[in-house]
């Protein structure tokens, strides 16, 4: 840990920096993480988790989950809950690209049935879903058609032969957020997006076949509900967003941002939280402008799904649904969200941001499908692509603590540039083949920014949150085949 700010001990996992450590601080900063994880946290966690708590409107804390580590403006991993009516908007609280999240597909095949076809699969793969900087899609839309997929997302794709009926309850909030309005897009964003659809995008996105052993299913009732129901079960993880599209929607705004917060006469201690009233009219389009990103992001998932589904059948000559091909759940973790809390002991709306956080709601929650209300929201956290990821579910103390919050993954504790000198692309994929892993990457260098050794442990980053009750582990999936950008 490199920081000189005071930082209380509230208990073996929950850490505080009081209000009175930094002038501004409205509220206290709260960081979830075991000795090591803070420990492994850089400075600049801390200093922008305290630059956060400043922010105009916010509520009880600015938080950091156990992934948390440095990015633009909140620190990835970060969230916050600001009043809707006082409080602000901020692109740096979302993160450039829009509705970055996980998707989870379970299958009925065995790993007996899949490791003979693994290659033939990743290579299918590969080929039916366009991976790296600047990938293009062939689902050629008409920028009428695009508009129509900012405000109906996932919809969009179903009613169009890319999905089933039964996906629609399977993704977060139905795969469209209401409220989207295209009139507050650039045509700049448009262009970019355009040829986007079904695409995988760079960095540490990627599609995964994993892999399902007895001694990592930890809740096998839950697991049941979820769709996995045996040992050597093969499931697909799915990690993309909104590409150059929500790209261009952050950028826009951070501009009109910086003009509204001298009219507004707000100032910020970091340019890069630059914000505006969340009901004033440049805070109310940029809303309806993430909406759009955050819906297009859910059609991209869902058009990969679709793909996916294509590519099982060829290499298993097997219809999909015969293959059992269904999607467990899709959850947003770059994304801002009106909700609704118990704060200071009433019922209050709020303008949650979660940048590299996930939804953790609880049973019983009105936006949960009707198949998991009685277990919680499937929560989808994605490792690094040596070490495995988990399926957990969200509990009512995450409401009560984190405003239904939790991690989204390992979180990196070294930057690309320095894992490409300490790791090879070439020999880190003979060496994951030796494990049992095949990749499939556009190329060697990104291949080695995502280095497992970049990342923290994934167990230790769950189990802090699994410990404190804010999420429950259901199962651990192992990599057994990977496409990276």
């Amino acid at each position: 840990m490199n920081s000189d700010m005071k930082i209380n001990k509230i208990s073996d996992w929950v850490w505080e920096i009081p209000k009175t450590e930094k002038e501004g601080m409205l509220v206290p900063a709260r960081i979830f993480a075991s000795d090591t994880l803070l420990e492994s946290m850089d400075k600049g966690v801390f200093e922008q988790i305290t630059n956060v708590a400043c922010l105009p409107g916010i509520q009880k804390y600015a938080l950091c989950m156990p992934d948390g580590h440095w990015g633009y403006g909140f620190p990835i991993g970060g969230v916050a809950a600001f009043d809707t009516e006082e409080g602000i908007i901020s692109p740096g609280g979302i993160g450039f690209d829009i509705n970055c999240g996980m998707r989870l597909i379970t299958t009925d095949l065995k790993v007996d049935e899949v490791r003979p076809r693994l290659q033939s699969l990743i290579n299918e793969l590969y080929r039916a879903v366009p991976a790296g900087v600047g990938a293009k899609g062939d689902i050629k839309v008409s920028v009428s058609q695009l508009k129509d997929i900012m405000k109906r997302g996932a919809e969009w794709c179903i009613e169009n032969g890319y999905g089933w009926p039964q996906d629609r309850e399977r993704i977060e909030e139905g795969g469209h957020i209401p409220g989207a309005d295209s009139s507050k897009v650039s045509e700049k964003a448009i262009s970019r997006g355009i040829n986007q659809l079904g695409t995988l995008g760079s960095g540490n996105h990627y599609l995964e076949i994993q892999l399902v052993t007895i001694e990592n299913i930890f809740d096998e009732k839950i697991a049941k509900v979820m769709g996995i129901r045996e040992k050597d079960q093969i499931v697909i993880m799915v990690h993309c967003g909104s590409r150059g599209f929500g790209h261009q929607v952050a950028t826009d705004y951070l501009r009109v941002f910086d003009k509204a917060m001298k009219k507004y006469g707000m100032t910020v201690r970091d340019r890069e939280l630059a914000c505006a009233p969340f009901k004033s009219p440049e805070g109310s389009d940029y809303y309806k402008a993430m909406l759009c990103a955050a819906n297009s992001a859910f059609a991209n998932r869902q058009i990969i799904t679709h793909r996916i589904r294509e590519s099982f059948s060829k290499v298993f000559n097997t219809d999909a649904r015969k293959l059992g091909i269904e999607i467990v759940y899709d959850v947003a973790h770059n994304i801002a969200r009106v909700e609704r809390y118990k704060i200071d002991g009433r019922e209050k709306e709020v303008l949650v941001h979660r940048k590299g956080s996930t939804r953790s709601f609880g049973p019983g929650r009105r936006e949960l499908p009707e198949i998991y209300r009685d277990v919680g929201q499937p929560v989808i956290v994605g490792g690094s692509m040596q070490t495995g990821s988990y399926l957990l579910v969200g509990t009512q103390k995450a409401m009560e603590e984190t405003f239904g919050s939790t991690m989204h993954g390992a979180g990196r504790t070294m930057s690309r540039s320095a894992a490409k000198k300490k790791v090879r692309g070439d020999q880190l994929m003979k060496t994951m083949a030796k494990d049992g892993i095949l990749v499939k990457a556009v190329s060697m260098s990104g291949l080695a920014e995502e280095a497992g050794i970049a990342y923290k442990d994934i167990s230790e980053v769950v189990e802090t949150m699994d410990v404190l009750g804010i999420s429950k582990k259901v199962v651990k999936l192992k990599p057994i085949g990977n496409i990276k950008g």
